[in-house]
């Protein structure tokens, strides 16, 4: 990434800057296209193509973030330290995105998610589905460590049972409706920089295939920002007829995708 360079004239107005272009930041990510949403105030333009499946996504973003951020490796969670392929069996980093302020690296552990219990079903099937989402989330917390919290302001990563917004064709025809939907936004806080993740999960999806898109989601809310070409690993980039659990090439990328550098996790003032 190229030098990102602005001079407010106080420590305090870069803050204010970066907290208002940082949180104004949101993108989207689902299986089968990439949206970047804008401040349309900022100045420096950054284009960029993510390839998704079949589509080619043209992204635009435009940003000003007041002075250059310090991108640098955390030290990798024990869980990745840890973990060895044996097998040789190779990832799909090659196919993960960075973003501008690098790859999102989680490095405060353990990361809080919320399941919200669906309040449009009954009781039994708003059970039913919080739990087929809490085994996706023990299945990762094996390789990262997660823990369930109930209050919402806590969360790192949410996730609801809602439709995603639709898309729409060039001509304006309706596209066909997604199983999920990943977004995530920055935010500053004790002059760290800081993300958080909302998922989307389709009230069509049931059984094994809400296990999928769950399981599949979250591997992007916890790093894997982007898709394998593989239909044996969780991040395939469509569903399947016989969903993947988490192969080892999921956890190989996640582990590599750990050791990059990032700007998450660390001081905008350029102090550790």
């Amino acid at each position: 990434m190229g030098q990102i360079t602005q001079h407010p004239k106080s420590n305090t107005q870069k803050n204010l800057f970066l907290q208002r272009c940082l949180t104004a930041l949101v993108l989207f990510i689902g299986t089968g296209l990439l949206v970047i949403f804008t401040n349309s105030q900022s100045s420096a333009v950054l284009n960029q193509s993510y390839k998704c499946g079949d589509v080619v996504s043209n992204i635009s973003t435009s940003y000003s973030l007041g002075e250059t951020l310090i991108q640098k490796p955390h030290p990798l969670p024990p869980t990745l330290a840890q973990w060895q392929d044996k097998t040789n069996s190779g990832d799909y980093f090659s196919q993960v995105t960075s973003t501008q302020v690098g790859y999102l690296v989680w490095s405060k552990f353990p990361l809080r998610v919320k399941v919200e219990a669906p309040k449009a079903v009954n009781e039994k099937q708003s059970q039913a589905w919080v739990n087929s989402v809490l085994q996706t989330v023990q299945e990762w917390s094996i390789y990262l460590p997660l823990v369930i919290v109930e209050q919402p302001e806590l969360a790192d990563i949410t996730i609801v049972r809602k439709a995603p917004p639709l898309q729409f064709s060039p001509d304006g025809k309706i596209k066909s409706a997604r199983s999920a939907l990943t977004t995530y936004e920055f935010y500053i806080k004790n002059n760290i920089l800081n993300h958080r993740f909302t998922i989307l999960l389709n009230p069509s999806q049931t059984g094994e295939y809400l296990l999928a898109a769950a399981r599949h989601e979250l591997g992007h809310a916890l790093g894997i920002w982007g898709h394998s070409q593989l239909q044996t690993d969780a991040l395939y980039f469509s569903q399947v007829r016989t969903p993947p659990s988490i192969s080892i090439r999921d956890v190989n990328t996640l582990k590599r995708v750990y050791e990059q550098p990032t700007s998450l996790g660390w001081s905008v003032l350029g102090k550790d």
